[in-house]
């Protein structure tokens, strides 16, 4: 059974920094691309952030330059940092797992991020 599970967020004031973590179970790590989408209350769900088994990162024009993503193998967990934290960064995050070959998607059952003072 695949478990995809998130911890770490929380509220914090505007600047301030936030670090998700989505511990994995069930998958081959190493198989998977994994990352994180986030949904705003009355907004589609958009990619935040990915990061392939060979360390290639794909990032949100929004987030570029305040958030990074990584991911470790050992412990079959992947990590969100959020720097430099704004407003418009309130939402739901979602950890995600797609298989490199077979496309198959698996989400976390999501973490609320709130920015606010």
């Amino acid at each position: 059974q695949v478990q995809l599970v998130e911890s770490g967020g929380g509220l914090v004031q505007p600047g301030g920094s936030l670090r998700l973590s989505c511990a994995a179970s069930g998958i081959i790590f190493s198989a998977h691309v994994m990352g994180w989408y986030r949904q705003a209350p009355g907004k589609q769900r958009e990619l935040v952030a990915t990061m392939t088994n060979g360390g290639l990162t794909n990032f949100a024009d929004s987030v570029k330059g305040r958030f990074t993503v990584s991911r470790d193998s050992a412990k079959n967990t992947v990590y969100l940092q959020m720097n430099s934290l704004k407003p418009e960064d309130t939402a739901v995050y979602y950890c995600y797992a797609q298989h490199t070959y077979y496309k198959y998607d698996y989400w976390g059952q999501g973490t609320q991020v709130t920015v606010s003072s």
